[in-house]
């Protein structure tokens, strides 16, 4: 039951959208139609460029992420309900971060603290060394940026 990590190809679209769909009242912004088109198409531009990560366990897509390299931002994470608690986010959180500059800070926004969404991902976000910063806005949602210094790439942990 080894989980595979790679970066996601064409045809991964189909199975990612479905991963999507499981987990999209998850995240403000994705509620209609024409937001997941934008998705998918965003979705399909990271593909292009390989920065579209996806977690594989038993042929089943049980965890994803985009990322911006060039703008030091993991813009979308997602692990399948059934796929939880098993170190898939971490997984995919290392395999980005070997793809960034360690000089740079990455960033990544997530739900306050006050937020009962929120306490997963931010736990595990400060598990990864990142540090919460500013409070923001994203489509309409209360959010905040977390940051992850530079960094020595052997000593992430989660």
């Amino acid at each position: 039951m080894a989980v595979v990590i790679r970066a996601a190809v064409s045809g991964d679209a189909r199975a990612w959208m479905d991963l999507l769909e499981q987990v999209r009242g998850n995240f403000p912004g994705l509620e209609t139609q024409a937001a997941l088109e934008d998705y998918r198409q965003t979705l399909q531009r990271n593909i292009l460029r390989g920065s579209a990560l996806c977690a594989w366990e038993d042929g089943v897509l049980a965890g994803a992420l985009l990322y911006s390299s060039k703008h030091h931002l993991l813009s979308w994470m997602a692990v399948h309900p059934k796929a939880r608690r098993k170190g898939i986010a971490g997984a995919l959180i290392r395999e980005m971060l070997r793809h960034m500059d360690p000089e740079c800070e990455v960033r990544v926004s997530t739900f306050r603290r006050e937020d009962p969404m929120g306490a997963a991902p931010r736990a595990l976000y400060e598990k990864m060394g990142f540090i919460p910063g500013e409070l923001t806005e994203e489509f309409g949602y209360p959010t905040q940026v977390f940051v992850l210094g530079p960094r020595d790439t052997g000593t992430l942990s989660v």
